[in-house]
């Protein structure tokens, strides 16, 4: 080796080190010890229908399930919130089967981040109602995340459709519609300059999804299977739960989504998929993350994720559910992660995010069924100030009687630094 090679392998090892130590002090970085409190919230329990509550914090439309929502703040000061929503009452779905068949996103808005958002108006609905029942997301549309990026908002959600009966596929026929339609999962993004658009209607519907499945791997009754000896990617047979932000260590926008492995139960997974626009083109990297892994060596199973760059750390933050307990301890739990670069992850000091209880102001405490959907809203630098959240105090899975709602919960957030 001459002196010049001599030189240039010497300042590619360097880059390398240099690289290897920045992504290692941002995960050190993220790991420290930040903590997180919920504050109170202003919500007044129904004697009569005590799964119905009232009161500031909530988000409760009579005749509708309520669930997800996501909350900017417009430039014109105010709290801007779109959720999913859809019937209920004598005559619908209970709830484990009208989510999938019958969600649509609705818009709600208020002068405060914490509380009195009054529902304005349903502003998209699957895509048959406007007679197209081919479209990707013509049976419903599910999972709204709100962002903006420059002077543009970006709605982020997943759509379904039902392709109907599959009699000539053996591993399909036995499929009903709510599986079918289930399976169809995409996600898609519409986007818009200002709310007056989003309200009237002018925007773009996505005729295409953003992201699809590549992999549709499960042993049985599965809809347009892999082939045979086909290894699962984290996109495998859906891809649910967008959360999307820019990196501005790469300049790139990053997809977070969960798909779904059966080993042979089901569990949730999760990848990240790379663009240069919020609206894509997006690549979904074959590696897992969030990887946790259980006693057995398999991935411990979570679900909707919240990722975000955070600047005050210098790393991206993610809120996940925990279904299994393997990463607070405690299962059913909101779970804190923490990345140098929004690919490798790993648990910070105090992997707690919150417990599935709402804190009233008088002191006292409700257990809870679900705490799922958590979507953040955040301040210049990346700190968490409110949770909004899906919620529901009894499970409402059986149930029709609109029993779920949404819950806006204040943080307070704090760190060794």
């Amino acid at each position: 080796m001459n002196n010049i090679d001599k030189t240039r392998f010497l300042s590619r090892n360097i880059r390398i080190w240099i690289y290897f130590f920045i992504v290692t002090w941002c995960l050190d970085l993220s790991a420290q010890d930040i903590q997180v409190e919920p504050g109170t919230v202003n919500i007044t329990l129904n004697k009569e229908f005590p799964a119905i509550p009232s009161g500031s914090s909530v988000l409760q439309i009579r005749d509708y399930f309520v669930w997800g929502g996501s909350v900017v703040k417009g430039d014109d000061g105010k709290y801007h919130m779109i959720f999913s929503l859809w019937e209920s009452g004598p005559g619908t779905e209970n709830f484990v089967n009208s989510w999938v068949l019958e969600s649509k996103i609705g818009y709600a808005v208020s002068d405060y981040p914490d509380r009195e958002f009054k529902f304005q108006k349903i502003i998209l609905k699957g895509a048959r109602y406007d007679g197209d029942t081919s479209a990707w997301d013509a049976q419903s549309v599910h999972n709204p995340h709100l962002k903006k990026f420059g002077d543009t908002y970006y709605l982020y959600y997943i759509g379904t459709r039902d392709p109907g009966p599959q009699t000539d596929d053996p591993r399909a026929s036995s499929l009903n519609k709510r599986s079918r339609s289930q399976q169809s999962q995409q996600i898609g993004v519409l986007q818009f300059k200002n709310f007056d658009e989003l309200l009237n209607g002018h925007f773009k519907r996505a005729k295409e999804p953003l992201l699809s499945p590549r992999t549709r791997v499960k042993p049985d009754n599965i809809l347009n299977g892999s082939p045979e000896g086909t290894e699962a990617k984290p996109d495998n047979i859906i891809v649910v739960n967008p959360s999307v932000d820019y990196n501005p260590k790469t300049n790139k926008y990053m997809l977070f989504f969960k798909g779904n492995l059966y080993e042979p139960g089901w569990k949730g997974v999760h990848g990240v998929a790379i663009g240069d626009y919020p609206t894509g083109p997006f690549k979904p990297l074959d590696q897992f993350i969030f990887d946790v892994r259980m006693p057995d060596g398999t991935l411990a199973s979570t679900e909707d994720p919240y990722v975000w760059y955070a600047k005050k750390w210098d790393c991206f933050l993610a809120v996940v559910k925990d279904f299994s307990g393997q990463l607070t301890g405690h299962k059913n739990t909101l779970a804190l992660l923490s990345s140098g670069d929004g690919i490798h992850w790993k648990l910070p000091k105090n992997p707690l995010f919150m417990k599935r209880e709402l804190y009233l102001q008088d002191g006292s405490a409700i257990g809870l069924s679900r705490l799922e959907r958590p979507q953040l809203l955040l301040d210049d630098k990346g700190v968490p100030q409110v949770m909004y959240a899906a919620c529901a105090i009894e499970n409402p899975n059986q149930k029709n009687d609109g029993s779920t709602f949404n819950v806006h919960i204040p943080l307070a957030v704090s760190d060794t630094k």
